[in-house]
This record gives structure tokens, C-alpha cells and sequence, in this order.
């Protein structure tokens, strides 16, 4: 299931299992996962890209090992909403991803986030050569902390 739909996602995860966020860059791939309670997203790791099917291997044995109950994907819309050649390669990595798993998949627009990291390593006075390192999974941990503010926002409404 692929969907850009938050509630909808919401009420595809199965309970008391973490997420993992992904910032899909043409060399990297940003990874954050959350905890069980889907409270906090954490950096992960960062993966070099190389072909889809050892990016996809590497991301479902990060499912597998961290027990991972939904897939959220930055969408990187262009900042007036609309959507370019990066959005449709990212939900052409969601639906070539959809053929390997059964977890749900979900879309969270991710305007600002790579922005909002750089300034956040800026602030902890990181290195020009560590905010490269690091850059794309603080970002997809941006990301993923939206999802999960957003999910307690909607359970906090229920």
C-alpha cells in the first residue's frame, strides 16, 4: 500500500512498531527510525546509492532488524506545491519498493527539512566534512518527526 494519505497510513501500521524515514538524495539515502511508541525519530544511518536492488536489500534488512512497521518517504515538492523530476523519481523508488514488501508506505512533504538540518548542524558548530556525513539522515529524521507529531496529533483527536 502507497498512499499520501497520513490517516490512511496511520491505519495501515500495525501496533508498537517502530517507522523508518527515508531521504532519498540522487547519491544517498538518508535513514531515521522511530521508537516503538512512535514518539522520536532518531538518525540512522546514510546509504550510498548504487543500484535500486542493493539500496532496496539494505532498507528491508534495516525493516527486518529494527522490527519497522510502515515506510515513510520525503517527498521533495517544489516550494510552491507542485511536483517535479524528484518527486517522480521518489514515487517510482515507492512503487519499485512496494514490490518487495508488504509494509505500508506513506509520503510526508519534506519542503525545508535538508534546510532545517543544515542549520541545526550549523548551530551544533559540526564540521563542513561531518554535516556531509550526516546531512541526509538528520534530515530524514526531520521527516520522520513530522509523521509522528502529525500521528499523535490524530490519536490525541480520537
Amino acid at each position: 500500500m502507497i498512499t499520501d494519505d497520513i490517516e490512511a497510513f496511520a491505519a495501515a501500521l500495525p501496533a508498537r512498531r517502530a517507522l523508518i524515514g527515508l531521504d532519498l538524495g540522487e547519491k544517498t539515502i538518508g535513514v531515521a527510525v522511530s521508537d516503538s511508541l512512535l514518539s522520536v525519530a532518531s538518525p540512522f544511518e546514510t546509504i550510498r546509492r548504487r543500484k535500486f536492488g542493493l539500496d532496496a536489500a539494505r532498507l528491508l534488512e534495516i525493516t527486518k532488524e529494527r522490527d519497522i512497521g510502515g515506510i515513510i518517504l520525503g517527498l521533495p515538492r517544489n516550494m510552491d506545491g507542485s511536483e517535479g523530476p524528484r518527486c517522480q523519481s521518489t514515487r517510482a523508488f515507492a512503487r519499485n519498493l512496494e514490490r518487495l514488501t508488504a509494509l505500508p508506505i506513506g509520503f510526508w512533504d519534506e519542503r525545508l527539512s535538508t534546510v532545517a538540518a543544515e542549520k541545526a548542524l550549523l548551530e551544533a558548530d559540526a564540521t563542513r566534512k561531518r554535516r556531509a556525513e550526516v546531512i541526509d539522515n538528520i534530515a530524514a529524521s526531520y521527516i520522520l518527526q513530522g509523521v509522528l507529531d502529525r500521528l499523535s496529533h490524530l490519536r490525541a483527536a480520537q
